[in-house]
């Protein structure tokens, strides 16, 4: 009995041992100096790894996305690279550019946003054993814009998304994509009411009909008859992201994986911009 004791306390210290630390890295991007923090998993067993790029807010940084929307944890057999941006003018907020941020528009910032994306993808190709066809691009706010861009500039390099507290301009040039949006009824920032009018907008593009079906906390999962299904989690609070959303997040890019779904929902903290 006592040996079977001890197994089974070695068994959950296994289990509770955390994900290694993400590790910064460095790119020369057209003569810029670019980083991000770089999560590889540990083992692959031989198979190619997924990749899933993560871009905090205006104002925010890499390493508290990383803390605070762990998808590293969350999803440990991914490659997680969480991107840092540059000083950048917002649109609605600190228009002098003195924060950190992302481009929203075709040749914004010059495309360097763009250019990062594409040098750290094809370092990783050339580097890495990952699968090209599982790579995946989460924001929140203007990283969420962001992510909506690369929708609509980089679709035959991701096969889903998940743009949080955010919007874009650029509907008019996506096509059909698996994507789940997180939007706070209560969002002083970025309107809710617009946010809603862009989820709607999303499953007309997703060829989404009828009602939608519960999917795990505040989220609503819409079938598609493009074969790209649309979330909406849609929480009672403001601009920050609810503890459910890096959850849902894992669950609904491991699902566009092929992959269990068996994701935990942690107490996280929430993730201002």
């Amino acid at each position: 009995m006592r040996q079977v004791l001890s197994a089974l306390v070695v068994s959950s210290l296994a289990l509770a041992v955390p994900a290694a630390e993400p590790a910064r890295r460095v790119w020369s991007v057209d003569g810029v100096s670019r980083e991000a923090l770089v999560y590889a998993p540990a083992a692959t067993n031989g198979a190619a790894a997924p990749v899933v790029f993560v871009f905090h807010g205006h104002g925010g940084n890499m390493r508290h996305m990383a803390r605070a929307f762990p998808l590293h944890a969350l999803w440990p057999e991914a490659l997680v690279v969480y991107m840092q941006g540059l000083p950048t003018p917002g649109r609605l907020t600190d228009p002098e550019g003195k924060k950190s941020g992302w481009q929203t528009v075709p040749g914004g910032q010059g495309d360097r946003d763009l250019r990062f994306v594409d040098v750290v993808m094809d370092d990783l190709r050339s580097g890495a054993a990952i699968d090209g066809k599982q790579v995946f691009a989460a924001g929140h706010s203007n990283g969420g814009a962001f992510v909506y861009l690369l929708w609509a500039l980089r679709p035959q390099v991701f096969c889903a998304f998940a743009p949080c507290a955010a919007a874009t301009s650029q509907n008019a040039r996506l096509t059909p994509k698996p994507v789940l949006h997180v939007a706070g009824q209560k969002d002083a920032l970025v309107k809710f009411a617009w946010q809603q009018r862009m989820i709607d907008e999303v499953r007309s593009i997703n060829r989404c009909g009828g009602e939608g079906q519960p999917w795990g906390t505040n989220a609503t999962l819409y079938a598609s008859a493009a074969r790209a299904p649309v979330v909406a989690l849609i929480h009672p609070g403001g601009h920050e992201l609810p503890p459910e959303a890096a959850p849902a997040v894992a669950r609904f890019f491991r699902e566009r994986g092929g992959q269990p779904a068996g994701v935990p929902e942690p107490g996280l903290r929430r993730v201002m911009p």
